[in-house]
């Protein structure tokens, strides 16, 4: 047949079947996907994979009303480098018409102040602070910024700055487009509404969002250390299906947010949001899980989090953690082959680096369990996550570690 095979899946399902997809070598990643109508989109697939697809399985992961089927798309797919070169294209077209028009030159240290890739979250679009610094946009009027949103598909823009020191970590984040900077973000089935000039959101976590939506939390108390708009809480909640979730979180902007999202998702009667700094947390005992969402490290709240595991069960802990692996000593001449094998190195100084991490991280909660309770512990490493790669060697990992008294 003509066209692109895609699986049409529903708007509330694209990460749950991108992951699967990809899970299986089946997502073209080199092609984007496609919204086709406000209710279902199109995700590419290798056609060498087609035959091996089993839908009955793949429909098992939603509910029967949701859409799950092969199609052939007629409409063009744009490769993610000609999506990023066409925004690109466009968008320098437009400003440079603009600057001709009222009589400044276009050069190019203009064309390389343009934003290369930002966030979007609805009919706002989240610039980076790496564009548009010039002094010379500081003088443009708004009429510019309504001519960027165009471009982009947007009709709020905002400009991030860098994160402030307020020990909250709140954005620095500058409207230059819009009335109000509230946005909606939608992952997973999950609602999340947040102020962006005041709250964070991060998209890189979303393969760990849909991994804590996996756990079968049924009759667990868990508490979320660093609960944020409710990145990890609401997952617990809405898919986890755990008991009661006591979420903690100290910046008063993010647990406006949290408050306002357990209600949009119908969850607030099994949540106890706890605003403060989590160290002064009078809990104990309580709990069967135990979050630590809190990068580049939680070991802040390592005590917090032994205090809060029951003492006659015990439970697990998720500790996230940013682990830096030593770059590889490889001294030979870069042929082709020496490069190869410096990649493979280099991953495998990388899990290495992960699993030294997590021994000695095992040993420090054990001492720390037995300390706090006057009694032996056991700990085992159940497994080791990536989430996501900072820079090279530098990775975001989350240790699930099980602990239970000897």
């Amino acid at each position: 047949m003509d066209g692109v095979p895609c699986l049409r899946v529903s708007q509330c399902h694209v990460q749950q079947f991108r992951r699967c997809l990809q899970s299986k070598g089946a997502l073209d990643l080199s092609l984007c996907l496609l919204r086709e109508s406000e209710e279902t989109v199109l995700l590419p697939i290798l056609p060498s994979c087609l035959p091996h697809l089993d839908l009955r399985s793949f429909r098992s992961l939603v509910s029967s009303d949701g859409a799950c089927e092969i199609v052939w798309s007629q409409s063009p797919l744009l490769s993610k480098k000609k999506r990023g070169r066409t925004c690109g294209n466009k968008l320098e077209k437009i400003l440079q018409e603009f600057f001709e028009s009222h009589g400044v030159r276009w050069t190019e240290e203009l064309r390389g102040d343009l934003p290369r890739s930002f966030q979007r979250h609805g009919d706002l679009l989240l610039l980076g602070d790496n564009c548009f610094s010039l002094p010379l946009w500081k003088k443009i009027d708004q009429q510019l910024w309504s001519s960027v949103a165009k471009a982009l598909g947007a009709k709020r823009l905002a400009k991030m700055g860098r994160i402030s020191r307020n020990g909250f970590r709140s954005p620095v984040v500058t409207m230059l487009l819009g009335e109000h900077s509230w946005v909606k973000h939608v992952d997973n089935r999950i609602r999340y509404e947040f102020d962006v000039t005041r709250c964070m959101f991060s998209a890189g976590n979303i393969t760990e969002k849909l991994r804590v939506a996996g756990f079968d939390c049924r009759g667990e108390t868990v508490v979320d250390l660093y609960a944020g708009i409710g990145y990890f809480t609401l997952p617990y909640l809405a898919h986890a299906e755990a008991s009661h979730v006591h979420a903690c979180e100290w910046n008063p902007d993010a647990v406006e947010a949290l408050q306002k999202n357990l209600v949009a998702n119908g969850v607030s009667d099994h949540c106890t949001v706890h605003q403060g700094d989590n160290r002064q947390l009078h809990l104990c005992d309580i709990a069967d899980r135990v979050n630590l969402g809190l990068i580049p490290s939680s070991e802040d709240g390592w005590p917090v989090a032994c205090r809060l595991l029951k003492r006659t069960t015990g439970g697990i802990l998720h500790i996230h953690q940013n682990v830096t692996s030593a770059l590889p000593n490889n001294a030979a001449v870069p042929t082709i082959n020496a490069v190869t094998t410096q990649r493979v190195s280099g991953k495998k100084a990388d899990r290495e680096a992960w699993q030294a991490w997590a021994d000695d991280t095992a040993n420090h909660i054990t001492f720390l369990l037995k300390d706090i309770t006057g009694a032996p512990w056991l700990t085992h490493i159940q497994h080791i996550e990536h989430v996501k790669s900072y820079a090279p060697h530098v990775h975001h990992i989350v240790l699930d570690l099980e602990c239970r008294p000897s």
